[in-house]
């Protein structure tokens, strides 16, 4: 197998392409990957069997050439932060809707397997207290730039394989943590606040609710998807890991030695969604999958870990993504 892996040097994206380099050693992996600020070619440098094309999804001449190489595409490539998207939405629409355009151009006019990598956000939000949680059939309701250009990705590829019979499979994730995340993102943020001697900040109260997955697990998932899915469904990634912002902060700061409430709050994020909840009960059932990180705190301690140890790596991001933050009053 080759596989070419687009977004290959972002956080989940690197994630994955270490865990299949792990698992299936007999595949060769094409990392495709335009590294803007969130991709770091630090993140699959010295792997084996893995190479690195650097170019954008919206080139379709160097993307052409990619997929015409490869025998199945992983499509992670997108812009993915929701305070950056109501900040500046345009590269989201470009990148999300335009890009997966091309990607699903390229593997029409070559024939070749396609895994749509995709987020519960789409979905839109549940109320804090419902027992409601997301499955492949809850319609479409997206509350922010980000959201809506993924789940306008999402229904171009649905639209490709009934309109040209692509062979594509989407998944849709719920909120990943892990070693390689970008420190504007939540948890990385917290836990670099905290390593850098500053308090960490929750918008609003707290209260909102995410669904959390370990990175590992969400590999596992995909790749179970790619090897066994059937073609034309979309599967739900998760790991029953329902926990409020409030509460991540709380065990991220006993884990770090400091006091639960050691933080401080901010206002809120414009349009902030509530609540996500996963039900992967169909990936469960139909393709055998199991997450590894059951004990959420577990991992958590296992990333907290990583981030100790690797300060090269976060702190040239950390100064850059805090100025950006003090700009949007977060």
């Amino acid at each position: 197998m080759r596989l070419l892996v687009t977004g290959g040097a972002g956080f989940i994206g690197s994630n994955f392409v270490r865990h299949v380099q792990r698992e299936r050693p007999g595949w060769e992996i094409v990392v495709y990957d335009l590294l803007t600020y969130a991709g770091d070619r630090r993140n699959v440098e010295g792997l084996d069997r893995v190479s690195l094309v650097v170019a954008d999804i919206c080139e379709p001449r160097a993307l052409d050439e990619a997929v015409a190489g490869a025998d199945a595409v992983v499509h992670f490539a997108a812009e993915s932060h929701n305070d950056n998207s109501l900040h500046s939405p345009l590269p989201f629409v470009q990148t999300n809707v335009v890009g997966t355009y091309h990607v699903l151009e390229a593997v029409r006019r070559h024939g070749r397997r396609l895994h749509h990598i995709s987020t519960d956000e789409v979905y839109g939000d549940l109320a804090l207290e419902d027992p409601a949680r997301f499955t492949p059939e809850t319609p479409y309701n997206p509350s922010s730039p980000y959201s809506s250009t993924k789940a306008g990705s999402d229904l171009l590829v649905r639209a490709w394989v009934r309109s040209f019979g692509v062979q594509a499979t989407i998944s849709n994730c719920s909120n990943n943590y892990g070693p390689y995340q970008h420190v504007e993102k939540f948890i990385p943020r917290q836990i670099t606040e905290v390593l850098s001697g500053r308090r960490p900040k929750l918008y609003g109260s707290g209260a909102n609710v995410r669904d959390w997955i370990h990175t590992e697990d969400h590999s596992s998932g995909v790749l179970a998807i790619l090897e066994r899915g059937r073609i034309g469904e979309t599967y739900l990634i998760g790991a029953d890991g329902e926990c409020s912002n409030r509460r991540v902060v709380e065990l991220l700061l006993g884990l770090m030695g400091r006091p639960a409430d050691d933080y401080e709050l901010v206002d809120d994020r414009p349009g902030h969604d509530l609540r996500y909840a996963i039900d992967a009960s169909k990936l469960r059932d139909e393709l055998g999958w199991r997450p590894r990180y059951g004990d959420f705190e577990r991992g958590l301690a296992d990333t907290v870990a990583w981030y100790r140890e690797n300060r090269d790596w976060w702190e040239p991001q950390k100064a850059e993504t805090e100025a950006r933050y003090e700009v949007l009053g977060r």
